[in-house]
């Protein structure tokens, strides 16, 4: 597995509108087994993408419509989000 787990920073007053917009269930990008949100308070927005391998990560953070996406949520953040991409390993009791 691979994927990302990412801190945004969000305008104040915006933090719903962005979790609207990353819940959209209209697109489930191929090779993505699982995404979470942790709300942290204030206007802060943790959360994590796994996808099964690098290869469906990066296809999808290079395609058009990850692009798309990606530039309503910025345009609801106070800064460019942090990004911490890598190969993800499971606890042996998640497997």
């Amino acid at each position: 597995m691979f994927g990302s787990v990412f801190r945004m920073r969000v305008q104040a007053g915006k933090k719903d509108e962005l979790v609207r917009v990353m819940m959209d269930e209209s697109r489930t990008p191929a090779g993505m087994k699982a995404a979470y949100l942790y709300d942290t308070g204030g206007d802060e927005v943790w959360g994590v993408a796994v996808f099964d391998d690098e290869a469906s990560y990066r296809k999808n953070a290079s395609s058009p419509e990850q692009d798309k996406e990606y530039q309503q949520m910025r345009a609801l953040l106070a800064a460019d989000p942090e990004w911490h991409d890598g190969a993800i390993s499971a606890w042996p009791g998640n497997r």
